[in-house]
Protein backbone atom coordinates (compact mmCIF):
# COMPACT_ATOMS: atom_id res chain seq x y z
CA UNK A 1 0.00 0.00 0.00
CA UNK A 2 1.17 3.53 -0.85
CA UNK A 3 0.45 6.53 1.25
CA UNK A 4 -1.07 8.78 -1.52
CA UNK A 5 -1.69 8.39 -5.04
CA UNK A 6 0.87 8.88 -7.82
CA UNK A 7 1.07 11.37 -10.17
CA UNK A 8 1.01 10.13 -13.82
CA UNK A 9 3.80 11.13 -16.27
CA UNK A 10 3.53 13.76 -18.11
CA UNK A 11 2.95 12.80 -21.48
CA UNK A 12 4.11 15.27 -24.38
CA UNK A 13 2.12 15.30 -27.86
CA UNK A 14 3.81 14.28 -30.99
CA UNK A 15 2.66 15.07 -34.45
CA UNK A 16 3.08 11.47 -34.73
CA UNK A 17 0.27 11.34 -32.66
CA UNK A 18 2.10 9.14 -30.16
CA UNK A 19 2.38 10.14 -26.43
CA UNK A 20 6.44 11.14 -25.20
CA UNK A 21 6.85 10.74 -21.70
CA UNK A 22 8.82 13.12 -19.91
CA UNK A 23 11.77 11.98 -18.14
CA UNK A 24 13.77 15.11 -17.15
CA UNK A 25 14.12 19.14 -18.50
CA UNK A 26 17.68 20.47 -18.89
CA UNK A 27 17.79 24.22 -19.29
CA UNK A 28 20.45 25.66 -21.64
CA UNK A 29 21.49 29.11 -19.94
CA UNK A 30 22.60 32.34 -22.16
CA UNK A 31 22.81 30.91 -25.18
CA UNK A 32 22.68 33.38 -27.71
CA UNK A 33 25.16 36.01 -27.54
CA UNK A 34 22.60 38.82 -27.67
CA UNK A 35 20.57 37.32 -24.87
CA UNK A 36 23.97 36.95 -22.87
CA UNK A 37 24.78 40.41 -23.44
CA UNK A 38 21.17 41.91 -22.24
CA UNK A 39 22.02 39.95 -19.18
CA UNK A 40 24.73 41.52 -18.46
CA UNK A 41 27.16 38.59 -18.99
CA UNK A 42 29.93 38.01 -21.76
CA UNK A 43 29.15 35.16 -23.86
CA UNK A 44 32.48 34.89 -25.44
CA UNK A 45 33.94 33.72 -21.79
CA UNK A 46 31.51 30.73 -20.70
CA UNK A 47 31.11 27.55 -21.47
CA UNK A 48 27.70 25.81 -21.47
CA UNK A 49 25.58 26.05 -18.30
CA UNK A 50 22.53 24.40 -17.54
CA UNK A 51 19.63 24.51 -14.75
CA UNK A 52 16.92 21.42 -14.27
CA UNK A 53 12.88 21.62 -14.37
CA UNK A 54 10.67 19.49 -13.02
CA UNK A 55 8.92 16.92 -15.94
CA UNK A 56 5.58 18.32 -14.36
CA UNK A 57 6.60 21.97 -15.83
CA UNK A 58 5.93 20.86 -19.09
CA UNK A 59 2.20 21.71 -20.68
CA UNK A 60 0.71 21.37 -23.71
CA UNK A 61 0.51 24.47 -26.39
CA UNK A 62 -3.08 26.07 -26.20
CA UNK A 63 -2.70 26.00 -21.98
CA UNK A 64 -3.35 29.00 -19.89
CA UNK A 65 -1.05 28.95 -17.22
CA UNK A 66 -1.29 30.96 -13.96
CA UNK A 67 0.63 33.93 -13.62
CA UNK A 68 2.58 32.49 -11.14
CA UNK A 69 2.93 33.26 -6.88
CA UNK A 70 5.73 36.05 -5.35
CA UNK A 71 6.65 37.69 -8.83
CA UNK A 72 5.51 40.99 -10.30
CA UNK A 73 8.33 39.97 -13.35
CA UNK A 74 7.39 36.98 -15.43
CA UNK A 75 9.06 36.85 -18.32
CA UNK A 76 8.59 34.86 -21.78
CA UNK A 77 11.37 32.95 -23.27
CA UNK A 78 11.09 31.95 -27.09
CA UNK A 79 13.64 27.82 -27.45
CA UNK A 80 13.99 25.40 -29.49
CA UNK A 81 13.23 22.21 -27.90
CA UNK A 82 14.92 18.57 -28.17
CA UNK A 83 13.29 15.85 -27.34
CA UNK A 84 16.00 12.44 -26.79
CA UNK A 85 15.20 9.61 -27.56
CA UNK A 86 18.56 7.50 -27.23
CA UNK A 87 20.69 7.38 -23.70
CA UNK A 88 24.42 7.49 -23.61
CA UNK A 89 26.75 9.08 -21.79
CA UNK A 90 30.10 11.09 -23.51
CA UNK A 91 28.82 11.28 -26.72
CA UNK A 92 30.93 12.36 -29.40
CA UNK A 93 29.76 15.38 -31.03
CA UNK A 94 30.14 13.73 -34.58
CA UNK A 95 27.03 11.40 -33.38
CA UNK A 96 25.49 13.44 -30.62
CA UNK A 97 22.70 14.02 -33.09
CA UNK A 98 22.23 10.33 -32.94
CA UNK A 99 20.52 10.50 -29.90
CA UNK A 100 17.78 13.11 -30.92
CA UNK A 101 14.34 11.87 -31.32
CA UNK A 102 12.62 15.18 -32.34
CA UNK A 103 12.15 18.89 -32.18
CA UNK A 104 9.39 21.31 -30.67
CA UNK A 105 8.96 24.83 -30.21
CA UNK A 106 8.87 25.72 -26.24
CA UNK A 107 8.53 28.70 -24.09
CA UNK A 108 10.99 28.85 -20.58
CA UNK A 109 8.74 31.06 -18.61
CA UNK A 110 10.58 32.79 -15.44
CA UNK A 111 10.06 34.88 -12.44
CA UNK A 112 13.11 37.13 -13.39
CA UNK A 113 12.86 39.08 -10.33
CA UNK A 114 13.56 35.77 -7.91
CA UNK A 115 16.03 34.64 -10.63
CA UNK A 116 17.73 37.80 -10.61
CA UNK A 117 17.50 38.13 -6.82
CA UNK A 118 19.38 34.47 -6.83
CA UNK A 119 21.78 35.29 -8.69
CA UNK A 120 23.04 38.33 -7.01
CA UNK A 121 23.33 36.22 -3.93
CA UNK A 122 25.08 33.37 -5.39
CA UNK A 123 22.08 31.04 -5.10
CA UNK A 124 20.28 28.87 -7.17
CA UNK A 125 17.42 29.88 -9.71
CA UNK A 126 15.23 27.25 -8.67
CA UNK A 127 12.30 29.78 -7.65
CA UNK A 128 13.23 31.14 -10.88
CA UNK A 129 13.09 28.89 -13.15
CA UNK A 130 11.25 25.56 -11.91
CA UNK A 131 8.07 26.82 -11.57
CA UNK A 132 4.70 24.91 -11.93
CA UNK A 133 3.35 25.70 -16.00
CA UNK A 134 6.55 27.44 -16.79
CA UNK A 135 8.13 25.10 -19.84
CA UNK A 136 4.98 25.30 -22.42
CA UNK A 137 5.40 22.53 -25.37
CA UNK A 138 4.30 22.52 -29.30
CA UNK A 139 3.63 19.18 -30.52
CA UNK A 140 7.05 17.00 -30.70
CA UNK A 141 8.04 16.66 -34.49
CA UNK A 142 10.11 13.02 -35.28
CA UNK A 143 13.44 13.68 -36.87
CA UNK A 144 12.35 11.03 -39.49
CA UNK A 145 10.25 13.69 -40.77
CA UNK A 146 11.60 17.03 -40.74
CA UNK A 147 15.03 15.99 -40.33
CA UNK A 148 17.34 18.08 -38.07
CA UNK A 149 16.39 21.33 -37.46
CA UNK A 150 19.83 23.68 -37.67
CA UNK A 151 19.17 26.62 -38.81
CA UNK A 152 15.78 28.90 -39.56
CA UNK A 153 13.74 32.16 -37.85
CA UNK A 154 13.05 31.82 -34.43
CA UNK A 155 10.14 34.50 -33.39
CA UNK A 156 8.20 35.04 -30.61
CA UNK A 157 5.37 37.81 -30.47
CA UNK A 158 2.87 38.40 -27.68
CA UNK A 159 -0.68 39.65 -29.05
CA UNK A 160 0.73 39.87 -31.77
CA UNK A 161 3.78 42.32 -31.47
CA UNK A 162 7.43 40.82 -32.33
CA UNK A 163 9.12 40.60 -29.30
CA UNK A 164 11.81 38.57 -29.79
CA UNK A 165 13.09 37.92 -33.92
CA UNK A 166 16.59 35.30 -34.36
CA UNK A 167 18.11 32.51 -36.35
CA UNK A 168 18.85 29.37 -34.74
CA UNK A 169 21.80 29.54 -36.51
CA UNK A 170 22.77 31.94 -33.46
CA UNK A 171 23.07 29.55 -31.12
CA UNK A 172 26.42 29.90 -29.37
CA UNK A 173 26.59 25.67 -28.68
CA UNK A 174 23.93 24.31 -31.56
CA UNK A 175 22.45 20.87 -30.51
CA UNK A 176 24.94 18.58 -31.41
CA UNK A 177 27.45 20.42 -28.94
CA UNK A 178 24.39 20.89 -26.22
CA UNK A 179 24.25 17.50 -26.30
CA UNK A 180 27.51 16.18 -25.91
CA UNK A 181 28.86 18.14 -23.06
CA UNK A 182 25.55 17.83 -21.30
CA UNK A 183 26.59 14.68 -21.50
CA UNK A 184 29.47 14.50 -19.82
CA UNK A 185 27.57 15.80 -16.81
CA UNK A 186 24.87 13.25 -17.05
CA UNK A 187 23.92 9.80 -18.42
CA UNK A 188 21.20 11.48 -20.91
CA UNK A 189 18.11 9.25 -21.17
CA UNK A 190 15.10 8.31 -23.47
CA UNK A 191 12.39 11.08 -21.91
CA UNK A 192 14.67 13.78 -21.73
CA UNK A 193 13.78 17.40 -22.96
CA UNK A 194 16.55 20.08 -23.59
CA UNK A 195 15.33 23.86 -23.88
CA UNK A 196 18.21 25.09 -25.81
CA UNK A 197 18.06 28.88 -24.97
CA UNK A 198 16.35 31.81 -26.02
CA UNK A 199 16.99 35.00 -28.16
CA UNK A 200 17.45 38.22 -27.06
CA UNK A 201 14.33 40.13 -26.50
CA UNK A 202 12.80 38.71 -23.19
CA UNK A 203 10.39 40.83 -21.55
CA UNK A 204 7.34 40.57 -19.04
CA UNK A 205 3.60 39.50 -19.26
CA UNK A 206 0.64 40.69 -17.99
CA UNK A 207 -2.55 38.74 -17.47
CA UNK A 208 -4.75 38.10 -20.57
CA UNK A 209 -1.63 38.33 -22.75
CA UNK A 210 -0.96 35.74 -25.70
CA UNK A 211 2.11 34.28 -26.31
CA UNK A 212 3.01 32.55 -29.69
CA UNK A 213 6.70 30.94 -30.16
CA UNK A 214 7.40 29.86 -33.97
CA UNK A 215 10.17 27.73 -35.34
CA UNK A 216 10.63 27.52 -39.35
CA UNK A 217 9.43 24.33 -40.19
CA UNK A 218 7.69 23.28 -36.52
CA UNK A 219 4.64 23.92 -35.02
CA UNK A 220 3.78 26.35 -33.15
CA UNK A 221 3.49 26.81 -28.89
CA UNK A 222 1.08 29.20 -27.48
CA UNK A 223 -0.17 30.49 -24.36
CA UNK A 224 -2.52 32.49 -22.44
CA UNK A 225 -1.47 34.17 -19.36
CA UNK A 226 -4.01 33.21 -16.96
CA UNK A 227 -4.88 34.79 -13.30
CA UNK A 228 -2.62 34.67 -10.22
CA UNK A 229 -1.80 30.75 -8.82
CA UNK A 230 -4.52 30.87 -5.59
CA UNK A 231 -4.61 27.31 -4.79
Amino acid sequence: MTLFDVLPPTLAKTTSGDDFPVRRVFCVGRNYAAHAREMGRDPDREPPFFFTKWAETVVPSGSTIAYPSETSDFHYEAELVVAVGKGGRNIAVESALDHVYGYATGLDMTRRDLQLTARAQGRPWDTGKNVEQSSPLGPIHPVADVGHIEKGAIRLTVNGEVKQDADLTELIWPVADVIAFLSTLYRIEPGDLIYTGTPAGVGAVVEGDIVLVTVEGLEPTQVTIGPKATD
